[in-house]
């Protein structure tokens, strides 16, 4: 949080005017003097109608702009502008019931944004107007977290919306947290209006959504099972979601599916608990219990690894979730290839054309759960490796076989990526593919996990163990690697400890790496060994600091290559890093 600091140059005047420009303007075209500018605090507002952020922000600000001047506070917004014409100036200011500095002044407006150190939008600067006094330059977290309430947005007032956080936290209640001056009660996906005091002496669930975000998709027919058993059982249980969509039709498009309790969308309680129970991942089901209090901050991971038998843990205190433990160590011990790909009736996997193979013909194999899509593009990138290590892995063990488990949003998109695949595939709207990606914990793409002759689970990762190791990591399993590992140990002793590259200004130095990097030569993956220069953080395999020739075959395990560098797989989403 930025100290409240003089500005130099003395007050309002100096700050804003540019030249013989003494004057901002309205979006009417008025001119209004710098100096007739009512208001106690003054916030320079810099945003670009181009900017997705500033056009969510936007509103907001627009929205405390208006309860703050209708109350009478004394406060007053300048908007900045970097849009890149006037016209796309023009069409943004028209939406917005405070002052501006003239697009045409180019300089004024650059000389503000060198002036408050501007490195990204929307940015929102709070000023003693009297003084120039630099009141915070965190306006949009303000803002965006406590509203009007956050007026007149310095320091001291934070400080004690906090202290009032805490102390609320200390004496919560359902109450506290669901209901507003104006609100006592939620909604059902009905259109009931639930008196909140009905929530008093149950467990109650506050469940974040966003409709359209696959993992929350995923999460909320799991969570909606367990809450009808629960229900079944007699538990007192209840859920009630906090919509974070930004329109009316994609809340009611997510809650329809609900059989739960809502807070209504748009409702300012909502974005207040996101910052009061500090939200940073999706899904989010916070457990309040009986007397008010917070029991769990998010049982989601608790539901996503045990999945509708996570209802045995409720309400999910140490003594359930040991219960709850102990029988996933016994699922564990008794799994079997049937158990993970064979749900009541569908008992097969597909080949091409749609053609049905039983699973009981993968039995005693060592068989690879392949979690991949056509749209990721790092999949695409790493499908031509893994093709070739099958058939080279294939052409030695017929005890050996990949499922494709899919993430493609249509039909043609599987058809046309699997088409490309030698191997077999999980159909595409089957409803196994929902359980394997919650049973190994899938949060990116592409992955691979290992079940073993026997049916047990090997390895979680045999992405990197392939990547690294080429062909020579089946079947997978620790032993495995392990001996690969040793044998590169002992060639690496015969190694130079020191070399110069042409890749690199510094001396690397080689060293044991505890886990996987990238190679800055070749980008590829690589592991045990790198020629490293700490101070660069630069990297470079054996094979690419001395040359193919001079450490042999053998290191063949750095040759594979892995997601291309710059990319990270989240869910189901690959972003660039």
């Amino acid at each position: 949080m930025a100290a409240s600091s003089p500005t130099p140059g003395g007050g309002l005047g100096a700050i804003l005017a540019a030249g013989d420009r003494d004057y901002l303007i309205r979006n009417s075209g008025e001119q209004v003097k710098i100096s007739s500018i009512e208001g106690d605090t003054v916030a320079i507002y810099f945003s670009a109608s181009w900017c997705p952020p500033c056009q969510r922000f936007t509103p907001k600000l627009i929205e405390a702009y208006k309860e703050l001047t209708s109350h009478g506070k004394s406060f007053e917004v300048i908007f900045v502008s970097g849009d890149q014409d006037e016209e796309a100036f023009n069409a943004y200011f028209a939406k917005m019931p405070w002052l501006a500095v003239p697009f045409s002044d180019s300089e004024g407006r650059k000389s503000l944004d060198e002036r408050f150190e501007v490195n990204g939008i929307p940015h929102l600067v709070f000023l003693d107007a009297k003084t120039g006094e630099v009141l915070t330059d965190e306006g949009v977290e303000f803002v965006s977290e406590y509203g009007i309430e956050a007026y007149p947005f310095t320091t001291e007032r934070i400080n004690e919306l906090k202290e009032q956080e805490k102390a609320a936290k200390d004496n919560q209640t359902i109450h506290s947290v669901l209901a507003t001056p104006n609100r006592n009660y939620v909604i059902s996906n009905t259109g009931e209006k639930v008196p909140i005091v009905d929530l008093e002496g149950k467990y109650v669930g506050i469940c974040f959504v966003v409709n359209g975000y696959p993992p929350v998709e995923e999460f909320t027919p799991v969570l909606a099972k367990i809450y009808a058993k629960l229900k079944e059982v007699g538990e007192k249980f209840e859920v009630v979601a906090v919509s974070l969509d930004s329109d009316e039709e994609s809340f009611n498009n997510s809650f329809s599916s609900m059989p739960w309790l809502a807070i209504p969308q748009g409702d300012k309680m909502c974005q207040k608990l996101v910052s009061y129970f500090e939200l940073s991942d999706l899904p989010t089901l916070v457990l309040i219990g009986p007397d008010g209090k917070t029991l769990s901050s998010n049982i989601a991971d608790i539901i996503n690894e045990h999945g509708l038998d996570a209802w045995e843990g409720f309400p999910f205190n140490a003594e359930k979730l040991e219960i709850l433990a102990e029988k996933a160590k016994a699922k564990a011990a008794s799994q079997t290839l049937e158990s993970l790909l064979v749900t009541g009736d569908v008992d097969f996997v597909i080949g091409k054309d749609g053609a049905k193979v039983p699973v009981a013909e993968l039995v005693g194999k060592t068989v690879l759960l392949y979690f991949s899509a056509k749209w990721c593009g790092p999949c695409r990138a790493f499908l031509p490796t893994l093709v070739d290590v099958y058939n080279k892995i294939k052409e030695k063990n017929s005890d050996f076989e990949i499922v494709f488990i899919s993430s493609d949003r249509d039909q043609s998109s599987f058809d046309d990526f699997f088409s490309g695949m030698p191997w077999l595939a999980i159909p595409l709207e089957d409803e196994r593919k929902a359980y394997l990606k919650k049973k190994f914990k899938i949060r990116g793409i592409p992955s691979l996990v290992a079940i073993g002759p026997d049916g047990k689970t090997v390895n979680t990762d045999a992405k990197t163990s392939l990547a690294v190791h080429g062909a020579d990591a089946f079947p997978f399993t620790s032993e495995r690697i392990q001996e690969l590992e040793k044998k590169i140990d002992e060639m690496a002793k015969g190694w130079p400890e020191k070399v110069k590259h042409e890749l690199h200004e510094h001396e690397l130095v080689l060293i044991r790496r505890p886990r996987p990097y990238g190679c800055d030569g070749c980008e590829e993956m690589g592991t045990s060994w790198s020629y490293n220069c700490a101070e660069c953080d630069f990297d470079l395999h054996a094979k690419c600091a001395l040359g193919e020739e001079k450490k042999g075959e053998e290191v063949n395990g750095q040759e594979h290559a892995a997601a291309p560098a710059g990319y990270v797989c989240e869910g189901d989403v690959c972003r660039k890093a």
